[in-house]
């Protein structure tokens, strides 16, 4: 599967590292271009290459990891995403202060679905540090968890695999509302959170 990575911070780098070392090749996407990524793609190795947002937007299934302020940008003037499915790593942090941002009664999920008309959207990744999100999800005799929301079955299903593959155990929350409010950082009960679920 050829996956995008829109957002090459610690998260969008966690989630690409995951996704080469499994066999997937990695498109890889940030503000500043292509050429600003050389030394990300080297290090991810030959299943990585750097591309433009709309490249990245254009792949298998993307995965979103900027900041929140620039969410709506970062999602303007892309194909039409035709059902293909868009993890959302975001969290609707404002600075200074780490401020949840006025989301109008829903969830940032919702919000970025609003944004992404057509895509299945599936929160996921979004909840812990990057260290730990990037570090082998295989730890003390079991596999980190990694929560996860949608209102698409099928997506979630897709996504879960995905995860599972790279060595994470998931957990399904439900749809976006419900589960999005769960997950949502900041104020979700789970953000941060780091369970091993043992085998």
């Amino acid at each position: 599967m050829k996956i995008g990575i829109i957002g090459a911070g610690s998260i969008g780098k966690a989630l690409a590292g995951h996704m080469a070392s499994t066999g997937h090749e990695v498109l890889v996407s940030n503000s500043r271009g292509p050429e600003s990524l050389s030394g990300l793609v080297a290090e991810l190795g030959p299943r990585a290459r750097a591309g433009t947002r709309q490249e990245a937007a254009a792949t298998d299934l993307v995965m979103l990891s900027v900041p929140w302020e620039q969410v709506p940008e970062a999602l303007s003037g892309l194909p039409a995403w035709k059902d293909r499915i868009l993890v959302d790593a975001t969290n609707p942090v404002l600075q200074p202060g780490f401020r949840l941002a006025d989301l109008g009664g829903r969830t940032s999920s919702e919000v970025v679905a609003s944004l992404a008309p057509g895509a299945r959207v599936v929160k996921a990744a979004n909840t812990l540090r990057a260290a730990v999100l990037a570090a082998d999800p295989r730890q003390a005799g079991g596999r980190r968890v990694l929560f996860m929301s949608g209102d698409d079955e099928a997506a979630k299903a897709e996504v879960r695999g995905l995860f599972e593959k790279a060595g994470f155990a998931t957990l399904d929350l439900g749809g976006l509302s419900m589960g999005g409010k769960l997950q949502q950082f900041p104020g979700g009960p789970l953000p941060v959170h780091n369970l091993i679920e043992l085998d």
